[in-house]
Order: C-alpha cells, then structure tokens, then sequence
C-alpha cells in the first residue's frame, strides 16, 4: 500500500514538474527581447557567436526541440547568464539559496517551538483566560501585515534602542570563508573566529528577520494544532480512556498528544514551503542577501534570465518540500494511506 501511494506521488511529482519547466521554456517567449537573448543572457553577441547559440538552443528547429534541450540544459546545470551580472544564474541559486533556507529553517524552528506548546496550552484551557489570551494573540498576529511589522520592529529595536542591526547577515568586521553559504554553520567550521563574536553577530543579524518570518506560521500552528487537540479530546475512545480512571495527564500524554500532533506534522511541511515565498518580503526589507531578494531586484533590472531561473528554483523546492511532506506524513499515519488509496 505503501509503495503504491509513493508511485502515485512520484508520477503527481513528475507532472508537476513537467508543468513547471513547460512554463518556465515559455517565459523565454513571453518576456520582451529575443529569445534568443531571453534564454542565454548574452544581449551583445556576434554573427558567428549568434549562429552557434542558435544551434545550441536549437531555436531553427520546433518548439519540441526546443524545449527538450531547454530541459537538458537545466539538467546539467546551465541556466543562462543573468543581464545584471554576467555570470551564470545557477551559481547565483546555489549562493544565494542558502541564505534564504537557513533563515527559514530558523524560521520554522520558532514557529513550533512557540507554536504547538501554545496551541495545546489553549486546547485544554478552553473557554478559560489562557485560551481566551492565546486565541486574542494569535488573531492580532495573523492579521498583521509582515512587511508592517518588519518595519515596526526596525523603528523600535534597530533605530531607537540599537539592540539589533538593520540588515545584512553578519558584520563587515568580520571575515568568514563561505564554506557552505550557511552563516551560523560557516562560522562554526571556522572554528569560531574572534572569541565567538562571529557566531553571536550572526544570531544578532538573524534575530529579527527570524522573528518577522515566524509570525504568521506560528499563528497558523497554533489554530491548528488548539482545533486538533480540542478534535481528538472528544472522540469516543479518549471518553473511554477517561471512563476507565485514567487521569487527565495519563489521556493528553498517552492518548491525545500522540494523536492530535499526527496532523500538525503534515502543516509543519506545508509551512516551510510557505516561508519560502514570504522571506521574499522579509529578505527585501532587512536587505537579506536571498535568493528572494535577488529575484525581487532582478524584476526590477529586467533581468529575464535571472527572473527564469530565481522562479525555477523556487517552485522546485516547494514542490519537493510538499510531496516530502505528504509522503512523511502517510508514513507516520497509516489511516491517511487508506483515505488517499485511489488518489493523487
């Protein structure tokens, strides 16, 4: 049963992404310019230069062959070159991506801390003042613009009180080999340079735009994870676990917690692809060098090759992160193989 719902998600996995790079080979047609120029980035190319390109992207030929060598070249990692800069858009994705994965994986990590301890804590207080407390919170918090809040915590911590910096992922004082593009984990292979001043300018840098992120995925684990709780409590076989004398603790721990969190697993992943997409606002406002903000200033330099290859990257990984999820989520709950049995 197992493996039968994973060969569904695979073949639903490989449409998605045949739909993707489908759209993606249009967009050299859609955006102003020659194709030509649209696909491999080079604006001011000669005769015998030209000629080769055309051969290369196999644009004499139809749109079938076209879009199968367009396909190859996204295989073996040849994105084109971005207007802006010259140089090749994959190695832009593969610098600039981690940055926006390592402030959403941080992200997400505040968002369950905060998120489900919160949420069961409203559950088995409902209709009393915690519950009433939480529920308040997590409305203000939900109905927040990010971009707002983003700009309320740099007028109030960064400009006024000077407890954390504006932007940038660490001071230009220091200098740490970008081993892996991922701050906190480059500095730690260094070995923690200059005392540990490195390692604590980082999470200084990180703090806000983490706590900006979190916001809304955090207000969406709580609801969630108070409905699921309040869903389990009332089902028959924790009325009859109650029946037969267990306490209170024994029925959240041994019963429902078990129970109620097995959903909570599938939105966590769901949530991570959501972060992706709202660090684009949040890596514009505090200037965080991401793979968002690089493809937020590549619309505005109408860079059409960057544009491609930025919106690539990111559905990708979103569409990874979600069939990941869903598979993670089958795995640990068995009843969800039977219900989706038959489905995509």
């Amino acid at each position: 049963m197992m493996f039968e719902f994973a060969i569904r998600r695979f073949s639903l996995l490989l449409f998605m992404l045949f739909t993707l790079s489908l759209f993606t080979f249009s967009l050299g047609y859609l955006f102003p310019g020659e194709p030509l120029t649209n696909f491999s980035g080079i604006e001011t190319a000669g005769f015998s230069q030209s000629a080769d390109l055309r051969a290369k992207y196999h644009l004499d030929e139809g749109y079938i062959s076209q879009y199968l060598a367009f396909v190859g070249r996204i295989l073996q990692g040849d994105w084109g070159l971005s207007f802006a800069s010259g140089d090749p858009v994959f190695s832009h994705v593969l610098t600039l991506a981690p940055a926006t994965f390592e402030l959403a994986v941080y992200a997400l990590l505040v968002s369950v801390i905060i998120g489900v301890p919160a949420g069961i804590l409203a559950a088995l207080s409902q209709g009393r003042w915690p519950d009433k407390l939480i529920s308040g919170i997590t409305l203000v918090g939900y109905s927040v613009p990010i971009f707002w809040l983003a700009l309320l915590l740099i007028m109030v911590f960064c400009l006024q009180l000077g407890l954390f910096p504006m932007s940038g992922r660490i001071s230009l004082l220091y200098e740490i080999p970008a081993s892996t593009h991922f701050m906190l984990l480059d500095v730690m292979l260094a070995g923690f340079p200059y005392g540990g001043q490195a390692f604590t300018d980082a999470l200084h840098h990180l703090a806000l735009p983490t706590l900006v992120l979190a916001t809304y995925p955090t207000t969406v684990l709580v609801r969630f994870t108070r409905d699921s709780m309040l869903n389990v409590l009332e089902q028959n076989y924790i009325k009859t676990a109650r029946a037969k004398g267990l306490s209170r603790r024994q029925l959240i721990i041994h019963h429902a917690l078990r129970n109620a969190l097995l959903p909570v697993i599938k939105q966590i992943g769901l949530q991570f692809s959501a972060l992706i997409t709202l660090a684009m606002i949040t890596e514009v406002i505090f200037s965080w060098p991401g793979i968002g903000r690089w493809l937020i200033d590549s619309i505005y330099q109408r860079d059409f090759p960057a544009i491609q290859g930025g919106l690539l990257a990111i559905s990708m990984f979103i569409i990874f992160a979600t069939i990941f999820t869903e598979l993670l989520y089958t795995l640990l709950d068995p009843i969800s193989r039977n219900q989706a049995h038959g489905k995509l």
